[in-house]
């Protein structure tokens, strides 16, 4: 099943707002509707495909078949852009300017993705790696150059190799999660990956943005997880990876890792597996204040024993109830103060240890425990929060999110510094929003910041984010946070991304990208500026 075109996911689980949403909306915020509805699919003004005919016939050649270069309207418009609140915006209001692909090509093999992306090269075409179609940061919009066609890499959707013994296998990039765990759990394995775009997202697009989990404190971020991965080039064939650590040279994995399909397109990766967990088991907790919260997360982050899964909401995400958003407007989290998850997966007799030692740990830091029910909710709705975004388009609202990392000294001043930007940039604009935030990934140095953001759209809700999106990204470059954890860089942050390592740096990825792409055909304009 395709994902819904202008929204999240599958069209059946979308679901209105309640009325008390919408009034507190109205009076709290401003929020009115939408004057024009959304563009239907099949009234969308879809240009006919610029794909020349000599390319075409190259491109069915090389793929095998004519029915896996599709030039088809409705083909296209599901590869245009990625699911950013801006991306869906454009989307329901008919703009395909610049981000609809010619052609939609479908390789199967590796072979077949060389061979396209030489073949690209040759007719002065662009390729736009496409998996999940998840992207929120700009990651399947290139900068305009001519004509550009998607690779969509679903029928490259095979477990290639497993090793019981050493405990790895080998995914092919166009695996959904859910068909990767399937694969996996049949021979007992997990990968433990579980972000919130986990019903749609791929493998390849895990590697290629450095995807983080949210059960990432138990299992590691996904760039943790890859022992090796090839990788397809307008030049030929990169192989990283030969063994689960080495000392020879620098690691090219981590080249490639977060590359974001402009240095090649990733054919396969090996990761580590684990266990199917025996038991899986989520506690709340309430803290009085963030910072009591975020203090005894790096408690347990640093010192142990460390939870599964390890999240904070601040004291506005938890008096909206964002922290279970099948709950909003329902009055079942309107308590005072944070709610904290603690997660714990595993066998049965070592989750329970760690739970009971983690548990005297947030007691001595002054929380108190919920009980189960709350991290069950979250567990039921951790998937839910896009099509609740989703709702609040349809509703006339304006919701997106951001997030960073830092070390544990500098969270405070980069928690203030990231809302202050957003709260005074949107107040500004006539726009006053609600601003919340929570922990989503810990580590033993730091952590991360999500924060999403409600307001009114305004007179062009696009610009209104893009203003306050560039003061959020000078916030956080300013406080000494990194620009992205987990959702990537794309276009979106791609000038704070070349500020924050810098002009050497970045030369030296220019440099790396003229190699294996001296053409440029691979997402101009995406990570780097191209040029």
């Amino acid at each position: 099943m395709d994902m819904l075109w202008s929204g999240w996911g599958d069209p059946g689980q979308a679901a209105p707002l309640p009325d008390s949403v919408t009034g507190l909306l109205r009076d709290l915020l401003g929020v009115t509707p939408r004057e024009t509805a959304t563009v239907a699919l099949e009234d969308l003004d879809v240009p006919a495909s610029p794909l020349g005919p000599d390319a075409h016939r190259a491109l069915a050649a090389a793929l095998g078949d004519e029915a896996h270069v599709r030039t088809d309207a409705e083909t296209r418009v599901r590869h245009t852009r990625g699911k950013s609140t801006p991306d869906l915006l454009r989307m329901r209001d008919g703009d395909l300017a610049a981000a609809l692909p010619a052609a939609v090509l479908l390789p199967a093999t590796h072979d077949e993705v060389l061979t396209v992306l030489r073949l690209c090269a040759g007719h002065g075409l662009a390729a736009v790696p496409f998996g999940g179609g998840t992207s929120v940061v700009g990651g399947l919009a290139p900068e305009a150059r001519g004509t550009f066609v998607a690779l969509d890499l679903r029928r490259m959707n095979r477990l290639l190799d497993l090793d019981p013994v050493s405990r790895t296998a080998t995914l092919q990039p166009g695996l959904r999660a859910p068909q990767a765990e399937a694969l996996l759990a049949e021979h007992g394995f997990t990968l433990g990956h579980f972000p919130q775009s986990y019903e749609w997202a791929t493998i390849g697009g895990f590697a290629a943005t450095r995807s983080s989990g949210q059960a990432s404190a138990g299992y590691g971020r996904f760039d943790e997880m890859v022992l090796s991965l090839t990788l397809a080039t307008p030049e030929g064939t990169l192989d990283t990876g030969r063994a689960p650590r080495s000392a020879a040279g620098p690691d090219l994995r981590q080249l490639v890792l977060g590359s974001e399909g402009v240095l090649g397109v990733i054919t396969s990766v090996t990761v580590r597996v684990r266990p199917v967990p025996q038991t899986r088991v989520y506690d709340g907790w309430s803290f009085p204040s963030f910072d009591a919260g975020a203090a005894a997360l790096r408690r347990l982050a640093q010192d142990g024993p460390r939870p599964t899964v390890l999240r904070l909401s601040d004291e506005t995400e938890t008096l909206v109830g964002l922290a279970n958003p099948e709950a909003i407007g329902s009055g079942e989290l309107k308590a005072s103060g944070c709610t904290a998850v603690a997660g714990y997966e595993g066998a049965e007799e070592d989750t329970a240890y760690r739970r009971e030692r983690a548990a005297a740990v947030l007691r001595e830091c002054g929380g108190t425990p919920l009980g189960e029910e709350p991290g069950r909710r979250w567990a039921h709705g951790r998937y839910s929060a896009p099509y609740l975004r989703d709702a609040l388009l349809d509703a006339g609202a304006f919701a997106e999110t951001l997030e960073t990392a830092t070390f544990w000294s500098r969270l405070p001043g980069l928690y203030a510094a990231v809302r202050d930007a957003l709260t005074v940039t949107l107040a500004e604009a006539g726009t006053p929003p609600l601003v919340m935030c929570h922990i989503s990934h810990v580590y033993e140095n730091g952590a991360s910041l999500y924060f999403t953001v409600v307001s009114a759209q305004g007179e062009d809700p696009v610009a209104h984010w893009t203003r306050a999106k560039h003061a959020a990204n000078e916030a956080i470059l300013a406080a000494g946070g990194t620009i992205s954890h987990h959702h990537g860089v794309g276009t979106d942050h791609r000038d704070w991304y070349v500020r924050e390592i810098g002009p050497l740096g970045a030369e030296a990825l220019r440099a790396v990208k003229r190699r294996l792409d001296p053409g440029g055909v691979l997402n101009p304009g995406v990570l780097l500026p191209s040029g």
